[in-house]
């Protein structure tokens, strides 16, 4: 009853259309057990960029996600997207984050629900939480994970099996237990027919319509499901088996037929840039090392001690840009932990910067955060440039001390600060004289969208800035 009077009070449907939506939510229990995941059923307002909550189920076997029932909440489309995209286009939605009704990030996959005119009256939402952790490369493959096991699940349920298939994405035929086809939804007879079936594939028999090497006996004897992946022209498709069974018995088959080809594409274009993007690096941090030992050989000629000076500090420069690309080569991404370039920076820097017969230790901590290549490079720039001059200026007067590097991720912004234990120094006549903190200032404010603090007292020296979060 309550369906029925949310959709009167908030939609446009026909009570036929009701109807069909109250048949699916009976099976909501069983799917949200199976996929083990929390499932809706939103229906469209009078307001187009509005969606209300008209049924859920939250899994009996796993944890939900939500503390309260939302059903009568209102879905919002600049909080998920995905829902209002499938009731106006029709079109299913895979792996897209939404907020929901009590403010947590999910990942929501989406398939509309159509009436007997095809048209939409409905969506089913299944979400994941959005906290999983997915590499690069087969994030690809997940994208279709949930939708696939909501698929999955929808085959298996004997009330209403032909309707809910109707809905789904992928091409779905029902044998019956001689193996002749007795059903088929639209995506498969659509698919069949550009695989250059003349006839309809209702009908015929199980070893005419099998993609791959399996037999229907086979099927029949395997206790958990079949799959395989096969090559058919240009298509790449995923085959499935269930089985269909009735008071233990078996009745009949299940093929689920799904279109894999643009998820093997995209696997092999991120496999393929990765490799480009591991040699464009490579290359950019050996050109960079070599211009490096150049200017390193090209300043033993200098016997003047600010020219060689200034021959250093452009040579640790490049080599703190070389450090940003020697990581971004091994990882084959472009993306990198703002901690691993600051701890190979400041291993450089060890090596020959600090000053004869000093003790200083530098220590690097706090949050690991994941950057572009881009906004690596400048923070590298500019860790580089404040290190050196810390290790140059801070110690001066003292035999020992230590730099201490923090990293802070914050929600908007997040922080890098260098503190020092010593003797400081006059930060207005630096900033007048020092070309390092000009380069500092600029790649801050410029190319990070952040802000440079500096504070030094005879007991040290912080210098903190932030940065716009990606």
């Amino acid at each position: 009853m309550i369906i029925k009077k949310l959709c009167k009070e908030h939609t446009k449907l026909s009570d036929s259309d009701i109807e069909k939506i109250e048949d699916i939510a009976n099976a909501l229990p069983l799917i949200s057990d199976l996929v083990r995941s929390d499932i809706f059923i939103d229906c469209i307002t009078h307001d187009p960029d509005v969606a209300i909550v008209v049924a859920e189920s939250k899994p009996s076997t796993h944890e939900s996600m939500y503390e309260y029932s939302v059903v009568g909440e209102l879905a919002f489309r600049k909080n998920e997207p995905a829902a209002l995209r499938t009731l106006e286009t029709g079109m299913p939605t895979r792996d897209l984050k939404a907020l929901t009704q009590e403010n947590k990030n999910v990942r929501q996959n989406v398939v509309p629900i159509h009436n007997n005119k095809r048209e939409v009256i409905g969506v089913l939402i299944m979400e994941k939480d959005i906290t999983r952790d997915i590499s690069a490369i087969n994030k690809v493959e997940v994208l279709t994970e949930t939708t696939e096991q909501l698929t999955e699940t929808l085959l298996n349920i004997k009330d209403g099996r032909h309707a809910l298939t109707y809905h789904v994405n992928d091409a779905i035929i029902i044998f019956n237990k001689k193996g002749i086809a007795t059903y088929a939804n639209p995506v498969a007879i659509e698919l069949y027919q550009k695989l250059g079936y003349k006839d309809d594939i209702r009908g015929m028999e199980f070893n005419n319509l099998s993609l791959d090497e399996n037999s229907i006996i086979e099927v029949i004897n395997e206790p958990n499901l079949i799959s395989s992946e096969v090559n058919v022209g240009k298509l790449v498709l995923q085959v499935k088996y269930a089985l269909l069974q009735s008071e233990n018995k078996i009745i009949g088959i299940t093929m689920l037929i799904k279109d894999i080809t643009e998820v093997r594409e995209k696997e092999k274009e991120l496999i393929l840039k990765s490799v480009a993007m591991r040699e464009i690096h490579h290359r950019v941090k050996n050109n960079l090392q070599t211009i490096a030992s150049l200017l390193s050989l090209q300043s033993r000629r200098v016997d003047d001690k600010s020219t060689k000076k200034a021959f250093t500090d452009s040579i640790n420069r490049m080599l703190s840009i070389a450090v940003t690309h020697e990581i971004l080569a091994q990882s084959g991404i472009d993306e990198i932990d703002l901690k691993t370039i600051i701890e190979k920076i400041k291993n450089s820097t060890l090596k020959f910067g600090v000053p004869f017969m000093k003790k200083v230790s530098v220590s690097v901590s706090g949050d690991a955060i994941t950057i572009s290549s881009d906004k690596a490079t400048s923070i590298a720039l500019v860790v580089n440039e404040l290190l050196q001059n810390s290790l140059s200026h801070a110690f001066k007067n003292k035999n020992e001390g230590y730099i201490r590097i923090s990293v802070q991720k914050g929600i908007l912004y997040s922080s890098v600060s260098i503190i020092d234990n010593g003797s400081g120094f006059d930060i207005d006549k630096i900033k007048k004289e020092s070309l390092g903190l000009d380069i500092v200032k600029s790649i801050v404010e410029d190319k990070l969208q952040g802000h440079l603090n500096m504070d030094s007292t005879s007991s040290g020296t912080k210098v903190f800035f932030d940065f716009k979060n990606e």
